[in-house]
């Protein structure tokens, strides 16, 4: 009995650590079984990426009048969904100068999913932001941040880039611009990749807090790139 017991124990604790493990690789920043993975780059230069996830929504017109305003460019990772509902808000995105970069079809996690969910995802929102004129390399970012055997084995076959982040002001419970405000200028270091989630109408806050961030970083000697303006400074 005192055997089975400790058999029992033992396995429970090796599923239990398995489990653990791929929840861990599923929503790691810093790595990914297959291809290459960037969350900032590493570099002396105090340059700084701001990118925006989802969308383009409503909101999204704001937003590129508030970049304008502030002069600085931004990478926006875009649902092939939401550009193909408003494609004349990506096309008005590229005219203001920023970059566009690949945030899946239809904003589903993308971890437990089969080959042809992946393709689908990713190519059919590389057409739409073809269409909306992001010319070069297309960089991809997993929605909610998961990946785990399928999407990386993919995005390295295509020699694709898989941008994560280091910094994120406005995730979790933080809610208040001030307080992203201060998250970022704590954590933003040369070569941060900062992550916002600025195009729907509960996120007011994190729209406003983009003077306060962009202020505060351009005091600190901050210049704000694309992110394969970023990614070239690695390489």
């Amino acid at each position: 009995m005192r055997k089975a017991l400790t058999i029992t124990a033992v396995v429970a604790l090796t599923l239990g650590l398995g489990t653990f493990g791929l929840h861990e690789l599923t929503n790691s920043r810093s790595y990914q079984l297959f291809g290459e993975l960037v969350n900032r780059v590493e570099t002396q230069e105090k340059v700084v990426a701001l990118t925006l996830d989802d969308g383009p929504t409503d909101f999204t017109p704001e937003v590129v009048r508030t970049l304008g305003e502030l002069g600085v460019p931004a990478t926006f990772y875009l649902n092939g969904s939401d550009l193909l509902a408003r494609p004349h808000l990506g096309g008005q995105i590229r005219e203001a100068g920023h970059e566009l970069g690949n945030h899946g079809f239809s904003h589903q996690r993308m971890a437990f999913v089969g080959p042809e969910f992946v393709r689908r995802e990713i190519e059919d929102t590389d057409r739409a932001l073809r269409a909306s004129g992001q010319s070069g390399e297309i960089t991809f970012r997993p929605p909610y941040g998961k990946k785990l055997w399928t999407l990386p084995s993919y995005l390295a076959e295509h020699n694709r880039t898989t941008v994560m982040w280091d910094v994120e002001p406005d995730s979790g419970t933080t809610y208040d611009a001030e307080a992203m405000v201060r998250i970022a200028l704590e954590q933003t270091r040369p070569g941060s990749i900062i992550l916002m989630h600025v195009m729907f109408g509960s996120r007011a806050a994190s729209r406003a807090a983009i003077p306060g961030i962009v202020a505060g970083l351009h005091e600190r000697g901050y210049r704000f790139v694309t992110v394969s303006e970023l990614l070239k400074l690695e390489k």
